[in-house]
């Protein structure tokens, strides 16, 4: 089916992953294979620490590892891989003051003091999440360089509390792929354009592409990025990680960089199902700075491990929307139908189809919400940085006239045609952005997901993520097309976890369990459950190309 100008306008926004035409099935989700490559992996990159947050901390606990060595490792690679090496591009900065930090997170221990699963473990967040230290927040933009904001992001406090390492800021798709239609996911004026690990001259997908390559990397065990539509389960999928992007209101938004108060949200990336548990559990929660927050009351869980079960699947109804979310590529829909016969053979009702209502129909109300939200979220975010930020842009108008007056550093390869529609847009009182704002609810959530899933009787909706990661694209941006599941988790703001399913051509794909709102419990067991039959995921060889 062809998608309208606005279709391919809303998918290439956010999710940047797109069609791999022309490939075949490497291997079946129940005995994975693993052919030989075309091209031998780069000798100069060794075999990055791939342990768990979970052995990570009995290593600490034993003594056999501290977090100085941790973090001093963490650093070691990403000099090694970032900017030499296969030139990742994916850490933007470090904390100068992360060896500091690791110090005291080694002497609380030796004391007898451990704040929890993530004692002295580095985790890298994305740098539209505001950090006070001596690295800079800046959504990847030149624009917002020297401008410090005045608190923490309220999750960065919860990991701060939980006594993680924020060991440096990741690089992202420039301000998470809203400036423009034409964008490569993946770029930034600061850190350039990231590549993914495993081939070279594929996209790692935005927005959140630098947390996604940073754990494919081995850089760490885990880090933070956020999404609007696509941003946190996009790059999971293309860089073969777990992603989580949660009921918005679950995590707080405080001290992040908005798009979109109705669909914004944080969530954590790591390599498996279990260590996504663990950060969801220190940064879930409420937030008096976010109030959307409070309505997470009754909702969040101190610890999501509880939940991981291997015989999740059992007796659980799986739901197949196949209309508009599969049969975009005939590779990724066979490794699906492996995925639903591994479900089957685990004890799960498979519903096939289980198609949901009006999936397409709010393509143009999502944007004319984003467009409305933007401006308005992005003008309190700016003004929020108060005088001591320096000279920087105060409000969206100063961001456009700013990018004009760098044109040649900031748009070198595209415009900021996003930014200029937004900003031409009125107040939130507008009836255009309300009326949009109740259609998207109504068609996403009422007759879509909650419709779906009551008629059904369904645990849970399955679909690939995506498709496999295109080629990195700089003078036409990322392509447009569908191959993607996001768009009706993230406009009903509901949530959307991602593991891996398998390969084409060497190149990763994820499965996609979502459902309703604060079913994050249920959701996290049944990828658990598949994560376990299966264990698709395999490290990056960093590979020139794709294998042919």
């Amino acid at each position: 089916m062809d998608d309208t100008p606005t279709d391919r306008m809303s998918r290439r926004l956010f999710v940047g992953a797109a069609m791999a035409g022309g490939t075949t099935l490497l291997a079946g989700a129940g005995s994975p294979r693993v052919e030989a490559a075309t091209a031998p992996p780069d000798p100069q990159v060794p075999a990055g620490d791939e342990r768990t947050i979970a052995e990570l901390q009995a290593d600490l606990t034993a003594g056999t590892l501290t977090s100085r060595g941790l973090v001093e490792a963490s650093l070691a690679r990403i000099a090694l891989l970032d900017h030499a090496g296969p030139a990742l591009r994916h850490v933007l900065e470090t904390n100068p003051g992360a060896l500091a930090r690791a110090d005291a997170a080694d002497t609380e221990r030796r004391s007898g003091r451990v704040r929890g699963p993530l004692h002295g473990i580095p985790i890298l967040v994305k740098d539209n999440i505001a950090t006070v230290d001596r690295m800079e927040t800046t959504a990847g933009s030149l624009g917002l360089v020297g401008a410090r904001p005045p608190a923490d992001a309220g999750m960065v406090t919860r990991l701060r509390e939980a006594g993680a390492i924020i060991l440096g800021k990741t690089n992202l798709s420039e301000w998470a792929n809203f400036r423009s239609p034409h964008a490569s996911s993946g770029w930034s004026a600061r850190g350039g354009q990231g590549r993914n690990p495993y081939a070279l001259d594929r996209t790692p997908s935005g927005s959140s592409s630098g947390s996604a390559g940073a754990v494919a990397a081995a850089y760490c065990a885990g880090a933070i990025g956020s999404e609007t539509d696509g941003s946190i389960v996009s790059p999971s999928s293309c860089c073969s990680l777990v992603g989580l992007k949660p009921t918005v209101g679950l995590v707080s938004r405080s001290a992040i960089i908005p798009i979109s108060a109705s669909q914004d949200t944080a969530g954590p990336i790591a390599r498996t199902v279990r260590d996504v548990a663990i950060l969801l559990g220190v940064i879930a929660g409420p937030d008096p700075r976010d109030p959307a927050t409070s309505a997470s009351a009754g909702h969040t869980h101190s610890d999501y491990t509880v939940f991981l079960r291997p015989d999740a699947l059992k007796g659980a109804r799986i739901g197949v929307p196949r209309e508009r979310l599969f049969g975009y590529n005939p590779a990724v829909d066979r490794l699906a139908a492996d995925a639903l016969e591994t479900m089957k053979r685990s004890g799960a009702v498979i519903v096939d189809p289980a198609n949901l209502a009006h999936v397409g129909e709010y393509d143009e109300s999502e944007l004319t919400v984003l467009f409305y939200e933007l401006k308005d979220g992005l003008n309190a975010y700016l003004a929020g940085l108060g005088p001591g930020a320096g000279a920087g842009p105060k409000t969206l108008a100063d961001l456009i006239a700013f990018n004009e007056k760098e044109r040649a550093r900031e748009m070198p390869y595209f415009g900021q045609e996003l930014f200029l529609t937004a900003q031409a847009k009125g107040s939130l009182k507008d009836a255009a952005y309300r009326t949009a704002l109740a259609r998207n609810h109504r068609l996403a959530r009422t007759l879509g997901i909650d419709a779906t899933m009551t008629r059904y009787r369904l645990d849970a909706l399955v679909a690939p993520t995506t498709n496999p990661p295109n080629l990195t694209d700089l003078v036409n941006g990322d392509p447009g097309g569908g191959g993607s599941c996001a768009t009706p988790p993230a406009v009903a703001g509901y949530p959307h976890i991602t593991v891996p399913m398998g390969y084409v051509r060497g190149l990763p794909v994820g499965l996609s369990f979502f459902g309703r709102a604060w079913s994050e419990p249920a959701l996290l067991g049944l990828a658990y459950a598949y994560e376990q039959a299966t264990k698709w995921r395999r490290p990056p060889q960093f590979l020139p190309t794709a294998r042919l």
